[in-house]
């Protein structure tokens, strides 16, 4: 079975994001899990744009990057460029992946404004998601 890791800086919305949109593709096919370099919790913005597609993520946790060991990985995506740049060095039999997707919890301005970020980042997250699966899952 295929393992994922997706990592950003603070867990609480792009790399909760993928590891929703991954298990909710792939079904039991893979292993997913999230993981940030600065764990931040949860962003409740993350939760409610995911709400809206009909995906709860509410149980989801915001996990240390520590607490995984990366070479149990098949595949590690980071998200952001600090998480590419503090992600440790991976195995060689580790593949690396990066997007460089903005971080929608530093999205200002009225509610409504910020909630449409969490959308944007949300449906470029579940396009990339759906291109590496096609590419896991052959």
């Amino acid at each position: 079975m295929t393992k994922l890791l997706f990592v950003c800086t603070g867990n609480s919305a792009r790399s909760q994001f993928a590891e929703a949109f991954a298990k909710y593709y792939a079904g039991g096919m893979v292993s997913v899990a999230s993981a940030g370099i600065s764990p931040a919790g949860l962003n409740p913005n993350a939760v409610w744009a995911m709400n809206e597609v009909g995906i709860d993520i509410r149980h989801q946790t915001s996990d240390p990057l520590s607490a995984f060991q990366l070479g149990d990985f098949d595949c590690v995506v980071t998200l952001c460029g600090d998480a590419r740049d503090n992600c440790p060095a991976l195995p060689r039999e580790v593949r690396r992946e990066h997007w460089n997707i903005p971080d929608p919890a530093k999205s200002r301005g009225a509610p409504g404004e910020i909630l449409k970020a969490f959308r944007v980042v949300r449906y470029q997250v579940e396009r990339r998601v759906k291109n590496l699966l096609e590419r896991e899952l052959v």
